[in-house]
């Protein structure tokens, strides 16, 4: 490990291609994808010799095999900080100290490196969250918490200085939650990062969520929806006019969704305007409204001003209440198709959520036209995949008989999946389309127990069922089941 450092790694060998193998000193071979220039293969010799490695191979390896590799050593080196213990408590920090314990070159390194972690490892969330005797450093990767690094308490004040300080925060109030954002290029990648600061009895937790701008261009097929869903659903968003709404928790995919949709259905021939808290990705094409509190621009202010700029399609990021609800279904009713999401635990209930808002049962049922719930579950690791029985236990837990699925793929963990087993997310789908059964139910103030089962009665296949469908092409396992759908 002391044969390279982060500094010789970030600045010449990762941007270059080249990577070390694992077992490296030991055994002194560099893999490229790309042929490195001859000055660059002398530099790098010349700096090992330094270190005492005279005997460097260089070996062609594929892309691929040089990313997994460049990763590896990015996790094993992280920068060191110094360990000194006469920095001062959280009660002695002033501003100017602040400002020079973040301007610390080690901890610029410290926090950069933290950021390209996340990054490699494909994690939406980074969480720093001070406990009584160091700082937890955790990341979110496919939807689960992931413990990355653990620092000295004492460095908790320059790590939330120098991230508020990326985000032009005021490092100054330490009582008082902030947001802001970062603008971080990284390589070629242009990262939108969102920072969220909140004061807790050991110092402020920061969250930062992760944006990559050359990740939006995700079309509607890509997303995991089956055959049964993906059809009707192109066909609804062809609609003329009506609501169609996206529901699910926070981390879902419903904007992934969204977005999805409106890069399907934009020609170029009609006027979409979106309304969002925050624009996330920007659509070429499209007028996106960022949702401001300070001025009053809310999502019912804002609503109310985009129907008169002559739109055809409107997306509203959240319905929140009862106003933003009324105008949303009134412009359903005046000619526009409106998108927007809700939070509930699946299709049906997203009519009764409307209701409880106050929104009369049969505006609800002369609107909408479709609802979709959705999901996301982890996917198994191709790479360390194995086929093993299915128990009875589990048989039992989901409601499913061992002759239906003998066997289900399941992954031991390794290198590529961060030992985790899981690899990627996809996309569990429930579409419920109102017939005039379903209206006529709405309209009579009926529960969501039995617009569900008359749903299902008109062919709507749910959640469980289409991760049932999943589980037994060996796309993911009953565990991945159980913590994200509920037994039909």
């Amino acid at each position: 490990m002391n044969a390279l450092n982060l500094q010789f790694f970030d600045q010449l060998l990762s941007p270059n291609h080249i990577a070390p193998v694992e077992q490296f000193p030991d055994e002194p071979c560099l893999i490229f994808s790309n042929i490195p220039k001859i000055e660059t293969i002398a530099k790098i010799r010349f700096l090992f010799r330094l270190l005492r490695i005279p005997q460097i191979r260089f070996q062609s390896g594929n892309e691929e095999k040089v990313q997994r590799l460049i990763k590896h050593w990015r996790a094993k080196l992280a920068p060191q900080l110094d360990e000194s213990s006469d920095k001062k408590t959280l009660n002695q920090l002033d501003n100017e100290y602040l400002i020079d314990l973040s301007s610390d070159n080690q901890i610029i390194k410290m926090v950069n490196h933290l950021i390209q972690r996340a990054v490699d490892l494909n994690a939406s969330d980074i969480h720093f969250e001070p406990e009584e005797k160091y700082l937890k450093i955790r990341c979110r990767v496919d939807g689960v918490m992931v413990d990355i690094l653990q620092l000295p308490a004492n460095e908790q004040p320059a790590i939330t200085s120098r991230i508020k300080l990326m985000a032009h925060l005021d490092i100054g109030k330490k009582r008082e939650p902030q947001d802001g954002r970062i603008a971080y290029q990284l390589a070629d990648r242009s990262l939108d990062i969102r920072i969220s600061t909140l004061p807790g009895i050991h110092g402020e937790s920061i969250v930062l969520r992760i944006l990559d701008r050359g990740d939006v261009h995700v079309s509607l097929d890509k997303l995991g929806m089956p055959e049964d869903v993906l059809t009707p659903y192109s066909k609804l968003i062809q609609q003329p006019h009506g609501i169609i709404l996206i529901t699910g928790p926070t981390g879902s995919g419903k904007t992934t969704t969204l977005y999805a949709t409106l890069e399907k259905i934009n020609t170029g021939k009609q006027k979409i305007i979106t309304i969002e808290d925050p624009v996330e990705y920007q659509l070429e094409g499209i007028t996106q409204i960022q949702v401001n509190p300070q001025v009053g621009l809310n999502f019912a202010a804002g609503l109310r001003s985009i129907v008169r700029q002559d739109p055809d399609i409107i997306m509203v990021g959240e319905i929140r209440d009862h106003e933003t609800a009324e105008i949303a279904i009134e412009s359903a009713l005046t000619g526009h198709l409106v998108f927007s999401t809700l939070h509930t635990n699946d299709a049906a209930s997203a009519i009764t959520r409307l209701q409880d808002m106050g929104v009369d049962s049969y505006l609800i049922s002369s609107s909408i036209i479709a609802v979709m719930a959705q999901r996301l579950v982890r996917k198994v690791c191709l790479d360390c995949s194995e086929s093993v029985p299915l128990s009875p236990e589990e048989a039992d837990l989901l409601g499913i008989s061992q002759t239906d699925f003998p066997s289900i793929l399941r992954g031991k963990g390794c290198e590529r999946c961060a030992n985790t087993g899981y690899r990627g997310r996809v996309g569990l789908y429930e579409l419920l389309q109102l017939s005039d059964k379903t209206r006529h139910l709405i309209s009579t103030n009926a529960d969501a127990n039995d617009i569900r089962q008359q749903a299902i009665t008109e062919g709507l296949r749910t959640l469980r069922q289409n991760a049932l469908e999943k589980l037994h092409q060996g796309i993911t396992t009953p565990e991945e089941i159980v913590r994200v759908t509920r037994a039909v």
